[in-house]
């Protein structure tokens, strides 16, 4: 059961988280506890760290216990991005099982396309995006820079070194969610995904931002082909 495995991709297809994406953003480690169905499978971190003007995103994941033993999982995503919140390089270096994906992307919007490089296969590819495009990571900054109220839908795309997806994102309603480091206000935010009308084959992640102007996530799940994922704050600074 590659649990894990969807579970980066999802996330890292919604995403699946910082401050306003127009804001300097120093610094911010997040720290969260992996479940599959109940069952403690890892642990993934969301780290943020000034870089010129702009920002570096990294997102690691790495599984633990009994899913470790029979499924390994070590990914790593970094994105850069321009201090107006838009992506400039994006890169995937994923360890799956027996599975590997080394992939780049540099984003050009004066243009508005983006140059990709699969390095697991030394082949490279050119794709058209639109001007509200975001790579994995950084779309999450992007949902974290709007002001975020019940019923609001936001639209914009999302770019993953392998095709370009339609993001609808909904804000739902206000909720608590208690969690190892409290219990917080919540904005409840589902998110779903289609290209060329497609949807996606596993999604329907639901985020849950803090009703506060730092929409921290606290809480995330997606579904998958096999029971449900959730990432839940552990720790976090500053």
């Amino acid at each position: 059961m590659k649990t894990l495995a969807i579970l980066a991709e999802t996330i890292l297809l919604i995403a699946m988280l910082l401050s306003p994406a127009s804001a300097q953003v120093l610094s911010e480690r997040l720290v969260y506890d992996v479940t599959w169905s109940g069952i403690k499978a890892g642990t993934a971190v969301l780290e943020v760290t000034a870089q010129g003007d702009g920002s570096r995103i990294i997102n690691t994941i790495h599984s633990e216990g009994l899913v470790s033993t029979f499924f390994r999982v070590d990914d790593r995503t970094e994105s850069v991005v321009s201090r107006d919140g838009r992506p400039k390089f994006f890169s995937v270096n994923n360890k799956e099982g027996k599975h590997r994906a080394r992939r780049e992307v540099t984003f050009d919007f004066a243009s508005l396309h983006a140059d990709s490089r699969d390095l697991q296969n030394n082949t490279r590819k050119r794709d058209h995006i639109s001007a509200r495009t975001y790579d994995n990571v950084s779309s999450i900054y992007f949902i974290r820079s709007i002001e975020l109220t019940p019923g609001q839908v936001v639209l914009f795309d999302i770019y993953d070194a392998k095709r370009l997806w339609k993001a609808e994102m909904r804000v739902v309603k206000r909720q608590e969610v208690a969690t190892a480091v409290g219990t917080f206000k919540t904005l409840m935010v589902t998110s779903s995904l289609t290209h060329n009308g497609v949807a996606a084959p596993v999604g329907n992640t639901t985020f849950w931002f803090t009703d506060d102007s730092r929409r921290i996530p606290v809480k995330i799940t997606t579904k998958l082909r096999v029971g449900d994922m959730t990432l839940t704050l552990s720790a976090a600074s500053p």
